[in-house]
């Protein structure tokens, strides 16, 4: 429990100074809109692009398993967002993403360290460099679609290649793995640029989160915050142990995909749906509050894994 709360305190204390700044106007509308387009644009993609190009090996089933477990939930969440929800096919594909997209750098990497040590960070960075080509992407399509659902089928094909030529998130993951496949090198300087500007991501995106938090209202979306959260920590967990279970994968890869599952929702989900405009108080809310009760959800985890 100690090792889970230093890692989601800072969390907390980083989103509350957005909090603080937006309502005390330290930071206007116009400075967040900066600090989310700089986010979006540059840092997370430098992120990406470095993490993606790190050479890291293994944990290939583990990731299997991982993404076959996410990529049901994602189409049962869209389904539960259209049809039960009353959603649009866009506003339901950033639901479903708030379900599936976890905090995977910020939390994961930290408390894989602490648990597993060297031996589990190969498993996590197999799953970290899929993540956000899977399930970004996933989101992205979805809601250029939804978006764009009354075009002829030429023009939303037309659309969403376009809505994911322009996602500089999505892009980079692509490069990253052509770059990666190919064996080119990152000379030394650009490695520790691309680092260095990474860095800002995690920090520059919950203190928006925050800043965003500050017109919220959570009685306006307090069901589908309870879903997602519900499926995020409980139901992806379970599905990825069953995953593992079936194609019988090492103690170690278990333990890795369920915890990297049972992660709290990651602020990416919250960027992507501030990019849309649509949902993006409610994937605000979800990360706040999935990211309160995985304290308690990791613990038991983190018992599990122990025993």
């Amino acid at each position: 429990m100690g090792v889970i709360l230093e890692i989601v305190a800072p969390v907390f204390a980083i989103v509350g100074l957005g909090y603080l700044a937006a309502i005390r106007r330290l930071v206007d509308e116009g400075g967040f809109r900066g600090l989310n387009a700089f986010t979006f644009n540059l840092a997370a993609p430098a992120l990406l692009f470095a993490g993606g190009t790190s050479g890291q090996v293994g944990g290939g089933p583990a990731a299997f398993a991982f993404f076959s477990a996410a990529v049901v939930l994602y189409g049962f969440a869209l389904w539960l967002g259209t049809r039960r929800l009353g959603m649009p096919l866009a506003e339901a594909g950033l639901f479903a993403l708030n379900c599936t997209f976890g905090n995977t750098v910020m939390m994961g990497i930290p408390l894989i360290a602490a648990t597993f040590g060297q031996p589990g960070l190969p498993i996590l960075i197999t799953i970290i460099a899929l993540h956000s080509m899977v399930l970004l992407t996933l989101g992205t399509v979805v809601a250029e679609v939804g978006m764009h659902r009354h075009a002829p089928w030429r023009r939303i094909v037309l659309a969403t290649l376009a809505g994911i030529l322009r996602n500089p998130v999505v892009v980079t993951v692509f490069v990253a793995l052509g770059w990666s496949t190919l064996g080119l090198p990152v000379p030394a300087v650009a490695r520790r640029t691309l680092e260095m500007l990474g860095a800002a991501t995690p920090p520059v995106a919950l203190f928006c989160l925050g800043g965003s938090l500050a017109a919220f209202s959570a009685g306006q979306s307090w069901r589908e915050v309870a879903w997602a959260t519900v499926l995020k920590l409980a139901a992806l967990p379970l599905m990825v142990w069953g995953v593992c279970a079936a194609l019988a994968l090492s103690p170690l890869e278990t333990a890795v995909a369920v915890m990297t599952a049972a992660l709290p929702t990651g602020a990416n989900a919250f960027l992507l749906a501030r990019r849309y405009a649509t949902g993006a108080d409610r994937s605000g809310a979800t990360v706040l509050v999935s990211t309160l009760i995985s304290v308690a959800t990791l613990a038991a985890v983190l018992a599990w894994v122990k025993g």
